[in-house]
Parts: C-alpha cells; sequence; structure tokens
C-alpha cells in the first residue's frame, strides 16, 4: 500500500516528495496516518486487557516473557518487545516475594586461603588489592545473585556478572571482565569471603595461573 510505503520510509525521504512520486496528496496520507496511530492505540488497548488479564492470572509474579508465553499460547501473537513495551509504560512488573537468600557456602571441604588483608582495607595505587563479593538483587524479571569485583584503591568496580544460579561461573564471568579490563600484573591480592564459589578449583587456577594471591576473610566484606 503507498500509504504505508510512505510511512515506512518517512525517516529517509520527504514526504512531500514520496506523495509526488506515487501521485497522492499529502492531505491524504496524513489522514491515512491519523487513522493508523488510533487503529494502533485501539489494538493496544485489547492487548494491554489481555495482558492484565495474564497478569492477575500470574498472581502479578508474570514478567514480560511469560505473559508473552502466555498469551501466544492463548492465540494471541504478538512481539514480546511490544509487550514488555505496554508493561513498562503501565508500570506492569512482576512481584517477587523477597526472602533472604544465601550467597555464601562456607560449609565445605574446600582449601580457604589466608586472610592477607586482615581488615586493612587500603591500597595505595591501583590493581594491589581487588575485593568481591556476591549479592541477591531484584530486578524486572524477578531476583538473581550479582558477582562485583572493585579495585579497593578507588573503590571502582572493574568486573561484575549476574546469573539466576549461585554457581562458580558467576565469580570466574566477573574476574575475567576485570582482568580484561585492566590487564593487571603479577601480585595482585584478591580478598573475599569463604564461599565455595572463591575456594574451588577452576577459580583458584586462574588466580594461580595470573599469579595473583588470594585472600579469605572469615565473613562476607
Amino acid at each position: 500500500m503507498k500509504y504505508a510505503f510512505i510511512d515506512e520510509h518517512r525517516s529517509g525521504f520527504r514526504v512531500k516528495k514520496m506523495c509526488h512520486v506515487l501521485n497522492i496528496s499529502r492531505s491524504r496520507y496524513y489522514a491515512w496516518r491519523r487513522r493508523s496511530k488510533g487503529l494502533r492505540q485501539q489494538e493496544n488497548e485489547r492487548l494491554l486487557e489481555r495482558i492484565k488479564e495474564a497478569y492477575k492470572m500470574g498472581r502479578r509474579t508474570y514478567g514480560s516473557p511469560r505473559i508473552t508465553k502466555e498469551l501466544r499460547e492463548n492465540g494471541i501473537l504478538c512481539g514480546k518487545n511490544r509487550i514488555a513495551r505496554l508493561m513498562r509504560i503501565h508500570g506492569i512488573y512482576a512481584k517477587t516475594k523477597r526472602r533472604f537468600k544465601v550467597t555464601t557456602h562456607s560449609n565445605h571441604n574446600l582449601p580457604v586461603a589466608e586472610n592477607l588483608v586482615n581488615r586493612q582495607f587500603e591500597a595505595d595505587k591501583p590493581n594491589k588489592i581487588w575485593l568481591s563479593d556476591i549479592t541477591y538483587i531484584r530486578t524486572q524479571e524477578g531476583w538473581l545473585y550479582l558477582s562485583a569485583i572493585l579495585d579497593l584503591y578507588n573503590r571502582q568496580v572493574i568486573g561484575w556478572s549476574m546469573n539466576e544460579r549461585l554457581t562458580q561461573d558467576l565469580v570466574l564471568q566477573a574476574l575475567h571482565q576485570a582482568m580484561g579490563r585492566r590487564k593487571p600484573g603479577s601480585g595482585v591480592v584478591f580478598h573475599s569471603d569463604r564461599g565455595s564459589q572463591y575456594a574451588g578449583y577452576a577459580f583458584r587456577s586462574v588466580l594461580e595461573q595470573h599469579h595473583f594471591s588470594q585472600s579469605m576473610s572469615a565473613t562476607e566484606i
């Protein structure tokens, strides 16, 4: 359709020129565009009602991916980005019951490093002491684990990783990101709690390969 063609290409070509080439009046094009916007708005309103129904059915715990799936299973074919945008505009977010999550699995038989920092949280130069911790944060799609690494010198976050699962990969990804950004030499002291994620073989192996000194505290940082 000519009107649709003009609307699709209006960011790259002048509407006046396209209307002339296609032999249609600008007034008719703009009238069509107003009608189209009205129809789109009506479609969005109908879709929003179905979103609200699915959200209520899910006890307000569904995010946009789950609602998209529910609507498609009921024959409503709509893009996930459109659903996410409507939910965001109308303040519809997944509500998850907040509960305490253990982020430190210290009850293990893995090697525990000496506490080299010993509560002296000061550094006189970059890449001397890196601190790492794991926390649990709420996002639009639910709760996720966050592993962060900061340089003690200026408390700047230099690496981080997020995941639904509390695994060794979570801290490894943050470590690789920090090393990629900083490219430190040998001798960095890496300090963390005694969690199994930090005490695991794979993580300790990476530290050893880059000549880091591992340090662990008795409690969380």
